[in-house]
């Protein structure tokens, strides 16, 4: 297809085959020209569904000069390495979250793609919904007064052994898994200068990860944000911003599926509203906007620009939180 972007898979983790390769093959101007796996077979089968060539490495992918971009989905200690070789590649990236475990990393790699005029994107979905658009012209209406407090949480039931998730040698831990995605909107909401002020852990000894915690943060003028992550749960998906006039909250928001239309609830004074919006894959989103980054920077720059900046802040304060959490041993 003339002007498509040719998109080339490292790492056949199952999100790329549940939720974000049939999104790509609804999205135009998009199509997969080659996938690389450690298991040439899984390569070879996820071509044979999903559209274009197994490379025999992720090198090979690399080089092939029929791959414009790269979706990376490898264990998360993985991402910066084979993003920083993708970009050096002269290859746009799209990363599953997080981008990086620390924030000179997440620096480095910016400055990389920046020096390139290469596209570099982490992979959170949520922000890319419907429904977050509408929470921002509500912030943006002064509905609910300055802003005092955003609360979150993405909490889920626990891994079965030998899950990834539980490997340390891979970045395993609730932190890094899903404690990302509350603090991300603590970020979009409050801004980047927020900073850790408390931090809890509570750490398996056998398995060697964090299975959940907790984290306190202040942005400069006092708002704080209180967020809470696990995998040994109930599950939650949620947030709840609260100003100085009103609160507003949404449910299933990270994880949101396809056909769910979500409801946006908003309290001001006695008055109770709730706001529908549409159902929307937002994996298809996401794709939509990388595909639109790559082939015009400028028309999407000030949401790329604010997107790269929350990137590199919630690294640091990863670092941030990982320095002064109290561990709890179980």
């Amino acid at each position: 297809m003339p002007g498509c972007l040719r998109l080339g898979l490292l790492g056949c983790a199952d999100i790329a085959a549940r939720r974000t390769l049939p999104a790509l093959l609804r999205t135009p101007h998009l199509r997969l020209a080659a996938v690389a796996a450690r298991d040439t077979a899984r390569a070879a089968a996820y071509a044979d569904r999903f559209g274009g060539t197994p490379a025999a490495s992720y090198d090979d992918l690399l080089a092939r000069p029929d791959v414009d971009a790269v979706y990376l989905c490898l264990p998360t200690l993985l991402h910066a390495r084979w993003a920083e070789r993708a970009l050096a590649a002269g290859k746009h990236v799209l990363v599953e979250k997080p981008l990086a475990a620390s924030g000179a990393d997440a620096q480095r790699l910016f400055e990389l793609a920046d020096g390139l005029g290469l596209v570099l994107l982490e992979n959170f979905m949520f922000l890319h919904h419907g429904t977050h658009r509408k929470v921002t012209e509500l912030l943006a209406s002064g509905v609910l007064g300055p802003l005092r407090a955003v609360s979150a949480a993405f909490t889920i039931p626990p891994r079965p052994e030998g899950d990834l998730r539980l490997d340390p040698l891979l970045g395993g831990g609730a932190l890094l898994d899903n404690g990302v995605y509350p603090l991300r909107a603590a970020l979009r909401f409050l801004g980047c200068g927020l900073t850790v002020t408390g931090a809890s852990l509570r750490h398996s000894t056998r398995l060697g990860v964090d299975l959940s915690g907790a984290v306190l943060l202040t942005a400069p003028g006092g708002a704080t944000a209180q967020l809470r992550f696990g995998m040994e749960h109930h599950y939650r998906s949620w947030y709840e911003i609260q100003g100085g006039a009103g609160t507003l909250s949404v449910e299933h928001v990270y994880t949101t599926a396809a056909d769910h239309a979500p409801v946006i609830r908003l309290v001001t004074g006695r008055d109770v509203r709730e706001i529908p919006v549409a159902a929307q894959d937002h994996f298809e989103a996401v794709l939509r906007f990388f595909a639109a980054a790559v082939r015009d920077r400028a028309a999407v720059a000030s949401r790329l620009r604010l997107l790269g900046e929350e990137s590199r802040r919630q690294a640091v304060l990863l670092d941030e939180t990982r320095a002064r959490a109290v561990r709890v041993q179980v």
